[in-house]
Formats: structure tokens, sequence, C-alpha cells
């Protein structure tokens, strides 16, 4: 028979399917639907071939034969939530909590004796579960927070957190809902894994009225994927995974399971994915929904295992599986999840844990040896750096099997403080990179895990892909070049985009115009600064696909300087007549959130009259999340420190289309503008720049542009715009062969004329770049729009890392001559461009020529 039961699969298209699977044969979205939908022989057949998968991947991962799980407590720190699923017993109200005599939130000392008592039992994972944001809802949560002294309940998580570290030994996992990127940051220094269930992809569940995520912002599926996405940019050990049975259909099920693969693909985050069955619950508004059979269970584990491979970890609840134990291993987990000796699963109370020796000879039954697993799985242990925050090491260490990875079984956790690594800020590694890049060169073109840190090429290659499209323009150039003359101001977005892709005479007038405008606002000086750059460190593991700065801590090219190295820098500076230092560095694992301050305090106490320009936002942000301070408090801590203004680097392209080819961890774009917002506010001024021709194209250009111009309209807290043309040629996003090599003439000048006639009149200097460009093209650059030349810089490796062949220093006498390769005047400027004091014009004058004979600093 072949016809098809109303809504079920053929027969044919289910053997079909079924032959797939057992081939190996990657399947599609409609395969994986029908195969949903496997029953009886048809799943027993589904399930073998989902077996032999799961059982070679834990071949691969040397642990044959073994299922895992982790013994955990439950801490629910809230009941409280902002959003309304239709299924969720968990989730209550102010009134009923306080009726029960419960306060909105436990208490610290609840929390740790939880803890503790899990502790005494031998557990080694303490699940924090609570409901999204219920401060956004609930004005009595809102009120606790307060009176406790925390900004938001992932303040308190994290608070929470640290005290269970510190107190008992217990590893937290983390599931606070969504979260966003800077979330992310906060939590991952305080908890070895975090979690957030995707549940489904089936929008409609969420929009339509009715639906079982209907009134529930926080489960808009869009919403928990960027999660999931910033997770894996973020290198947290993730766990996701389904809720199957609430109304979703085979396809979307399938569609789901899909996503996950991509995610996992492109970034390799998740640790593991829960297949859960949905079961209805007394007194909510699904209450009467079938639960989801346990061979439908089971057709969705075995599928799970076909899209998802050999090296996923696929768990089910053992709790919700009745006694059908073998069914769900023979489906291909290789997890039962968390199993608590002594707290319910407050989630689905109805369904009391197994006993583990239960657990264990029901897994035993079937063929599998039951092990003790840590919250963050081996293979992250494994990977280190970056995956495990250096604060946890210790206390994963302390109850890591350390040639497994699994958990020692015989280890009682006990509390270890939760700190800063001793050696932050040792000198270490090719201190003198800074003078060899010039002599010697970098050791290789690449850091030497170049094919995991950045993530999965290939994927990213098909990212790319649509971005790196030319879109067509039909705008008159002549109507754009003339508004341009007459008011720039009022150019429309279809004009500036004829402008940006001028070429030919169109661009020559373009420049002209872009020069009349700046001789108009700032006159024919080109300025420049007496500066140093200090780079403190190459240690990063952000994965930036662009930079060929960043280094292992164990490559041959990596460094770190020591508070005195970059103190004794500065005064080295400030004697030749430096004005301003340019710090910045890699987010090296092992620096302290509170090191950017002591920097600033080191130059300013070893230099006082010199401008501290350091922290990208970036940085602003790291430093911010390591600490637990707000944006604005961290920023208000380091101007106590030192700070003066901060460079706006670390801004790509303000488009995350965009930014997400080119960096795998970095800020997103609204991070970005929220940390030059607030530095601006607090008076801490800041530059603003633009790296452009990767993978951009000139629609990116013009988004960037006004949304610099939109914030110096409400700010006023820019000096300049610096333009940045891609150094490709050690570029890993280009030895990939995924980006451009680098900007054209044509593109450099028509950014830098575009820049001067799109930021009128809100910021007035424009700077170009002569390491990146040399004497000729800053000059051209100088005669289509610029007037200042940055600095003298006295050491530059960022771009010469990169392949930049113009060298790491200009003298005074050298950026003169750009000048006058452009017909213009020079004059030297202070960072915010006011008039540099005489004993410094001096100063610099009198060492102009023989700087580089002062540098380095011996060690």
């Amino acid at each position: 028979m072949t016809d098809a039961q109303p809504g079920r699969p053929t027969e044919n298209a289910m053997r079909r399917a079924l032959k797939r699977a057992r081939d190996g044969v990657a399947l599609d979205t409609a395969e994986a639907a029908v195969l949903l939908q496997a029953r009886g022989e048809q799943l027993r057949d589904l399930s073998a071939s989902a077996a032999r998968v799961r059982d070679a991947g834990l071949e691969a991962a040397g642990r044959p034969g073994v299922i895992t799980y982790s013994k955990k407590v439950f801490i629910p720190l809230t009941r409280l939530c902002r959003d309304r699923c239709h299924y969720c017993t968990f989730v209550t109200v102010p009134g009923k909590l306080r009726r029960e005599g419960h306060g909105m939130y436990l208490s610290p000392d609840e929390v740790v004796e939880v803890a503790r008592q899990g502790a005494a039992l031998g557990c080694k994972e303490a699940l924090f579960t609570l409901g999204d944001r219920p401060e956004d809802r609930w004005p009595e949560a809102r009120e606790w927070l307060d009176a406790h002294g925390y900004d938001d309940t992932l303040a308190y998580v994290r608070a929470m957190a640290i005290r269970v570290l510190e107190e008992t030994g217990l590893l937290p996992h983390l599931n606070p809902g969504v979260m966003s990127w800077t979330d992310l940051q906060r939590l991952k220094p305080v908890a070895p894994s975090l979690g957030m269930m995707l549940e489904t992809t089936a929008t409609r569940l969420w929009s339509e009225p009715g639906g079982p995520h209907h009134g529930s912002p926080d489960k808009e599926p869009a919403v928990r994927l960027r999660v999931l996405e910033d997770a894996g940019r973020s290198n947290v050990p993730f766990t996701t995974g389904v809720l199957i049975g609430i109304g979703e259909s085979y396809e979307e099920r399938a569609d789901a399971l899909f996503q996950l693969r991509r995610i996992q693909r492109q970034y390799q985050s998740i640790q593991e994915v829960i297949v859960q069955n949905f079961r209805a619950k007394p007194d909510t508004a699904m209450r009467a929904m079938p639960d989801a059979e346990l061979e439908e269970l089971a057709a969705c584990i075995a599928v799970a295992r076909h899209i998802l491979g050999p090296a996923a970890r696929i768990q089910a609840p053992p709790n919700l599986v009745d006694s059908e134990y073998a069914l769900i291993v023979g489906a291909g987990i290789d997890d039962w999840g968390g199993v608590s000796p002594l707290t319910p699963d407050h989630v689905n109370p109805e369904r009391p844990w197994p006993h583990i020796d239960q657990l264990a000879e029901r897994t035993r039954e079937s063929g599998f040896e039951l092990r003790e697993r840590l919250t963050v799985y081996p293979e992250f242990i494994a990977r280190g750096e970056p995956w495990l925050d250096p604060r946890l090491l210790p206390h994963v260490r302390a109850l890591a099997d350390p040639e497994t990875g699994l958990a020692r079984e015989d280890a009682l956790p006990k509390g270890l403080p939760w700190q800063e690594p001793d050696e932050g800020f040792t000198a270490s590694g090719r201190t003198d990179l800074h003078r060899t890049i010039d002599t010697e060169g970098r050791t290789g073109d690449r850091r030497a895990d170049f094919d995991a840190v950045y993530g999965d090429w290939e994927a990213l290659r098909e990212q790319a892909a649509p971005g790196m499209v030319p879109q067509r323009i039909d705008s008159d150039v002549r109507e754009a070049l003339a508004q341009a003359a007459d008011d720039p101001t009022r150019l429309s977005d279809d004009q500036a985009l004829a402008l940006l892709h001028a070429d030919g005479p169109a661009l020559d007038a373009l420049c002209g115009i872009a020069d009349d405008l700046r001789r108009a606002t700032v006159g024919d000086d080109v300025t420049y600064i007496v500066t140093r750059n200090i780079n403190f460190t190459n240690v990063c593991y952000t994965g930036c696909r662009f930079c060929a700065f960043a280094q292992r801590r164990t490559d041959a090219d990596a460094y770190t300087l020591s508070l005195d190295q970059v103190a004794d820098r500065a005064a080295q500076a400030w004697e030749v007549g430096a004005t301003e230092v340019c710090m910045q560095g890699g987010i090296h694992p092992d620096l302290p959130g509170t090191a950017y301050f002591d920097i600033a305090r080191a130059v300013r106490e070893r230099v006082p009259g010199m401008h501290v320009h350091a922290f990208s936002p970036m940085e602003v942000v790291n430093g911010a999340s390591r600490t637990g301070l707000s944006i604005r408090d961290w920023l208000t801590a380091a101007k106590e420190a030192g700070l003066d203004s901060i460079p706006g680097t670390a801004a790509e392209i303000l488009d995350d289309e965009v930014r997400w080819v080119l960096t795998k961890g970095k800020l997103p774009a609204a991070d970005w503008i929220e940390v030059v917002k607030t530095a601006h506010e607090l008076g801490l001024r800041s530059s603003s720049t633009m790296m452009y021709g990767h993978v951009d194209q000139p629609r990116h250009w013009l988004g960037h542009l006004r949304t610099l111009a939109a914030i110096q309209q409400e700010t006023g807290g820019f000096t300049e715009f610096v333009t940045l043309p891609f150094i490709h040629t050690n570029a890993p996003v280009y030895l990939a062969g995924i980006a451009r090599p680098g900007p054209t003439t044509r593109d450099n000048r028509a950014v830098t004329a575009m820049a001067r006639v799109l930021l009128h009149p809100h910021i007035t200097n424009i700077q170009t770049s002569w390491v990146k460009l040399g004497a000729e093209g800053a000059a051209e650059m100088l005669r289509s729009g610029a007037n200042d030349l940055g600095g003298t810089l006295m050491e530059e490796t960022i771009s010469r890392m990169a392949g930049s062949r113009y060298g790491s220093y200009r003298s005074i006498e050298g950026l003169r001559a750009i000048a006058t390769l452009a017909g213009r005047p020079a004059r030297p400027r202070t960072t915010l461009y006011g008039e540099v004091p005489a004993e410094r014009v001096a100063a610099a004058e009198a060492s102009d020529g023989h700087l580089p004979e002062l540098l380095p600093l011996a060690d």
C-alpha cells in the first residue's frame, strides 16, 4: 500500500528516507520530517542507524559504551517571569509567593544552603533556573532587587554564582532565559556553562493568539536563535534543545534541528542538545493537550542524531521517559542530563528523578555504563582557552578527571576563591615585537589555532556571499554632485550611494567638492599629533577574522607588557615631545577587569601631563563584564584612574550583517554605540573609525557614516573620523579566501570624500592613515577631503602584523612632507584638536629624526 493516511508520509517516502539514514547520506528537511513520523518497525530501523552514529561518536570521543549524567542540585532563584508560556507550572505570581511565605527571589543564604547540602551529597552542578527578566513585568521584583542592591536579575544571578563557587565549590550552570551579547560576557566568568532551550522555530506558535508562546516576548524564535549565535561568538559552552509536542508540525520540528546544526557547525559551541517531550500539567492553559508519545520522542532523538552527527551530545531527561529507558537509549542519546538526589525537578515537579543507582542499572541493561560528568562537557575542558574563564579553572580542575574530563566521582566539592590569576601583569613573550616587526617580521603568517578560533570557514563563506554582491545604482550622479556642492546635509541615501560608487571624472568632481568643503570648514592646515602607540598585549581569543595582531599565549609572536614597561614607554614618549599615548591591547583572558585602571594609573603617575587615550569599546565591555560593573560605572572608574579619552576603534562596520563575517566574538554594533554614547555623556570624548574594503559594500559605508553623524548630533563627543583601509596580507579572512584584497584607490578616495560630505557639519576633522596608505596615498586623501594625518605613532604593531609596508614611525618632518605633497602647511595639535604647549613643541622638534634610536626600552 503506497497511499498515505491523512497527514502521514507514503510508504515509499519513508522507505527512501530510512535507506538514506542507514547509508549515512545527509538528510534534508523534508526527509527529516518524514522520519520524525517513524513508528513501530520503521522506528526500530531508524533508531538502529542513529545508534550506530552515536556509537561512532563515543568511540571518537574516547568513551565508547558510556552514557553520562550530571549530579546536580536545582536552584530556582526566582519563579517570577515576564513571559506567559501556556504550559508552564514553574512560573507563579508575587501574590502567591507571599501567601506561601516566600520572597520574590531566594535569599543568598537560601541559595548557599541548597548548594551546601548538594555538595555534602556529592553533587557537582548547581543548576540555576529562573524566569526571564521578572523586573520588567513585576514591580515587586524590581523593588526586591533595588532593596538588595542589584541592578537587575542577572546581576543577582552573577553574584549568587560567585557565592556558590566560593562557599561550596559546586559548578554553576545558568539558565536565565534570553541573554544579550553583553549579558553573556557578564555571566561567562562565573559559570563553566550556560543554557537556554530553543524549543521551536515555529514563529506562529509565538505570534498567533492562542499559541503556547503568545504573549511571551522571550519566546520569539529569532530572538532565541540570536542568543545561541551570541553564545557561540562568545565561546560559551552552551546547552540547548527542542521541546516537542507543543503544536509544531513535523517540518517545523525538523527545521529547529537544522537550525541547531547550522549554529553548531559555525561556532562549535553547543555542548548538548536536549530533546524533551511535552507533558501536560494541571492548572495550565494546555492542560488538555495530549502528551508527546514516547515513540514520538524516540523518533525525534534518532532524527536529531542523524542531523547533528556523531560529535553531538544528545540528552533526554530520564524522569520524562516513564520506564522506556531502552527505547530512548536505542534511539541514540548519550546523556541523561542532570539528576538530583536532593531537589525536585521544579519545571516538572510531578515527575521525580530516578535514583542514580536505578538509572545506572537501566542504562546497563541497554549495554552502557553510566558515568558522571560535570556541567561542562569533557570536550570543552580539553579545549581550554577561550572556553573556560581562568577564574573558573581551579574549580573545574578540582572536580574533573585529568585523563577523561569526566567527573571524579569520589571528589567532594569544596569552596575555592573566585579570583583573577596571579600572573596577570608579568612581562612575557616577544615584548620587542614593536621594533622587530620592522626588522625581523612576524614568525608565521597565521596563528597556530587558525582552523579553530575563527569558527567554520566554509559556513562563513556561505554567510558572506550575499553581502559581497554589489548593489545596482540607478541614481543620477550629476544630480547628486550638484546637491553635494550646494548643501551636502540634504543628500538623500540614493544620491549618497551614487557618489560612493562614483569613478572617473565623477570621482574627481566629488573629491574636489569634498576638498572645497574641507577648506571652508577647517582651513588649509594639515594637523598631526606627536603620540606613541602602546599595545600592551596581543594575546586574544576574540576571533576577529580581520586581525593578524592577535595571538594565542603560546604562539611565538605573543607578548604581554608589565605595568612598568607600559609606564616606561609613556615616559620615554614624553621625553621626546609626545602629548598623548594611545593604548590598546588584546582581550587577554588573564588580565583582570581592573587591569585597565592599573594601566591608566601607571601612566598618569609616571607622566602626569600625558593625555591618556586608551581602551576601545571592546576593551570597555570586557572590563565591565569582568568586574561586574555597568558600562557607566566602569568608565567612571577608568576616568578616575587617569583615562582622558577613548579610541573609537572596534567599530569596523556598524552593521551586524558585516560584523558577524568580520569577527566571531567582538561586540555587536548596538553595544559599540552604547559605549561611545556613555563615554561622551561622562565627558570622555572619542575618535570614530571605519574599517572598509573587506566583505563590505558602499551601502554599508553609508549606513555607518549616517550612524556616526546621528551619534555626533546627539552627543557632540567625537573628535574626528578616521578612515582605516583594510590591510589584507596576513588577515585570516583574506587567507581563507573570503575577503577582498583591501580597498582600491577609488574606494579610498570615495570613502574619504564622502566622509567629509556626509559627516558635515557634525564631525569636522577627517583623518587619513599614513601607516596604511603610505606618503603618496595619504597625500591623495588630503586632496580628497581629509585634514589630519594622525600621529607619529613611534610604534605600530597592529597594521604591521597585518602586512602594512609603511613602517611604525613617521617623524614630524616626514608628516610635514606628506602635507607638502598635498600643497598644504602642517601644524601640531593635541588629542582634542587644541593648541600644543610651546614646551611640548620644542621638545618634539629637538628630538625629531632621532626618535627611532631611542626605541625600544630594554626589558
